[in-house]
């Protein structure tokens, strides 16, 4: 499975990810071919290689030609971008992939304001050449075949910046609420680092959370940003590789406790607030006790610095007075979580890879279950429309 690492020590921008792709292999015709399958037009596509504190990287700019747009408002509704790419002859994973980033930053711009995501217009990101962004990144990872993306952690930035509502702090709004789940840094730079579309990409794509597994190195890229920082160069390194193993691992600990005088009405709530401090997993398991009571066998996995607060939620809320705890090591297959466009709405899919090839896709639930109740159908027609999406 190829693999897609975007180490972002300078932040992350739409077309700083073009051009990433771009340096990795990615044709600039082929890109611009298939953007010609949109309703787009006055724009010209430019890629030039550039020096960045002694660094090539690409640097992609979309020319916007000023007389065929300067009497158009670059203003768009969420809901026409969706209808503008669903009803697009681009390729099914490229519309997909595009159709859930915009699906993502919906949500985001729907949370910031107070609308729902079929209500959201978007501003900077309803330009064209936003559009041409990340139509362009999904069709450059389609090219590429990646599987899976991770991401470093995300510099923030400082200060503020100018938009259509006015004067705003940095990160954005939208940017933050964007990048919830993943590592970030803030206060890490001067200015805006991470722009509400470079978020869009990462919370669509990539796996929050997760480092990349063991991998061999292909390929490098760089793509360049506008502003010329002070600090640092305004890369975006994009390292492209394969799974060094059919099988990753990792070491985690387990821990438990018997109890027998618990009432059972608390465990939904115990199990809540375990995963709140950051159990990977919990799980319960009937035992026969001393005296012949039933009892439950409480089970957290977690990770090793996470013990004494897994200890200390189990200890709190319920009436354990001891756990024990010890090492234990998983095999893992590769896998990614991604978001996918639906006919009812974007769902996030965990994938994961079988050494032989097979895909094992699982819907979120709570994704289904809340656009189930939304639109007015069946949780399983949700289900199956996201694995339909994902095997795609």
């Amino acid at each position: 499975m190829r693999l897609l690492f975007l180490d972002t020590f300078a932040g992350i921008s739409g077309d700083m990810t073009v051009g990433a792709l771009l340096a990795l292999g990615v044709e600039l015709e082929r890109m611009r071919s298939e953007l010609a399958a949109l309703p787009l037009s006055g724009y010209a596509l430019r890629a030039s290689d550039t020096l960045v504190h002694g660094i090539r990287a690409c640097k992609f700019d979309v020319e916007i030609d000023a007389p065929a747009h300067g009497h158009v408002h670059p203003h768009r509704a969420y809901a026409d971008i969706r209808t503008m790419l669903r009803g697009s002859a681009l390729a099914p994973r490229v519309r997909e992939t595009a159709d859930a980033i915009f699906a993502r930053l919906a949500e985001a711009e729907g949370r910031v304001h107070g609308v729902a995501p079929e209500a959201v217009t978007f501003h900077e990101v309803g330009a064209v050449d936003s559009i041409v962004d990340i139509v362009g990144t999904a069709i450059g990872l389609a090219a590429l075949e990646i599987g899976a993306v991770y991401v470093a952690a995300l510099p923030l930035g400082s200060g503020t910046v100018q938009s259509q509502h006015g004067v705003i702090p940095v990160p954005a709004p939208a940017t933050v609420e964007l990048l919830r789940g993943f590592a970030v840094r803030m206060s890490d730079g001067s200015g805006e680092l991470v722009t509400p579309t470079g978020a869009a990409i990462v919370a669509a794509l990539a796996r929050a959370g997760a480092a990349p597994p063991p991998l061999t190195i292909d390929a490098v890229g760089y793509g360049a940003g506008t502003r010329t920082l002070s600090d640092r160069p305004n890369l975006l390194r994009a390292v492209l590789g394969h799974s060094a193993s059919a099988l990753g691992s990792d070491e985690l600990i387990e821990l438990a406790t018997n109890i027998d005088d618990t009432n059972p009405e608390l465990y939904e709530h115990v199990m809540e607030e375990l995963f709140a401090a950051g159990a990977r997993d919990v799980w319960l398991q009937p035992a026969q006790m001393k005296k012949n009571r039933p009892g439950t066998v409480l089970h957290v996995l977690a990770e090793a610095a996470a013990r004494d607060a897994m200890a200390a939620v189990v200890l709190r809320e319920t009436s354990a007075i001891g756990v024990r705890f010890h090492p234990v090591q998983r095999s893992l297959l590769p896998r990614s979580q991604q978001t996918v466009g639906t006919e009812y709405g974007a769902v996030r899919v965990k994938i994961a890879h079988a050494p032989d090839g097979t895909l094992n896709v699982a819907p979120e639930y709570d994704d289904c279950r809340r656009i189930a109740r939304e639109r007015g159908v069946a949780l399983k027609l949700v289900y199956q429309a996201a694995i339909a999406a994902a095997r795609r």
